[in-house]
């Protein structure tokens, strides 16, 4: 479980994250949904000690994140930024294989190896693990980092907007894939998404910010209603069901 206990952020004279306090479900996927200027990748970056808070604390598991040693927090938390800028040529296999530094500083294993064989077939990009990733599309190259989290093998996995780049047939191939880790392996997936039809269907719980604040947590299906979003976006979202997922049709709402 991630407690988040009064979490505080401000640049300069701006309050970006206001007095945030909730707890993560193992095993769940979580969703940090709300407007641009929310705060979701802030609060994220501070849970996963990108950021210092200036005030409130985060727990992992009972342990106070700011005290664990930066090995010991790396085999139990992966964490995918939203930009990700390398200044280094590097194929495919030898990013996904920088998952496993925590464990092997560089000399991979057998075990190793093998972590970073299923990561790679996981994203389906065993047949272009030799292709340097300035060769790739944007997505493919999204789908590589995405890869190195997995080969990570952590408890609980972050990702800021990993659906960016991407097509709509590989944003749903991500998700499934978040949902088998959480739902095959016991993960806990926490997750910042600007589409909310992907957090309705996906996710267990969803997170709403709003300038800051905390303003909705619950599970996904009373969070997805018109009046909940009313709260979170400002504007009428009305909600459909369809093949029992709740489906946001903003596209024409007044």
């Amino acid at each position: 479980m991630i407690e988040i206990k009064e979490l505080s952020k401000s640049f300069g004279k701006k309050p970006v994250v206001e007095n945030v306090t909730l707890k993560i479900h193992p095993r769940t996927i979580t969703s940090f949904i709300g407007p641009n200027g929310a705060g979701k990748s802030t609060l994220l970056s501070m849970v996963s000690r990108l950021l210092d808070a200036d005030t409130g604390e985060v727990f992992l598991d009972q342990a106070d994140v700011k005290k664990m040693k930066s090995d010991t927090f790396a085999k139990r938390v992966a964490i995918l930024k939203q930009s990700n800028h390398l200044n280094i040529r590097l194929t495919v296999r030898e990013l996904v294989s920088f998952g496993r530094y925590p464990y092997s500083k560089g000399r991979l294993t057998k075990e190793d190896e093998t972590f970073v064989d299923q990561a790679l077939e996981y994203m389906n990009l065993s047949d272009m693990q030799d292709k340097f990733l300035d060769e790739l599309s944007g997505g493919q190259k999204q789908r590589a980092f995405i890869s190195m989290v997995i080969a990570q093998d952590t408890d609980y996995i972050l990702l800021d907007e990993p659906l960016n780049n991407l097509d709509m047939k590989h944003s749903v191939q991500i998700m499934k894939i978040l949902r088998q880790l959480v739902d095959e392996l016991g993960k806990t997936v926490v997750i910042v998404l600007h589409d909310i039809n992907f957090a309705s269907v996906y996710s267990d719980r969803i997170v709403a910010l709003k300038d800051g604040r905390l303003i909705k947590d619950g599970p996904a299906h009373e969070i997805i209603n018109s009046e909940a979003l009313r709260d979170v976006y400002d504007m009428h979202i009305p909600v459909q069901e369809q093949n029992g997922c709740r489906i946001c049709v903003y596209f024409n709402s007044h």
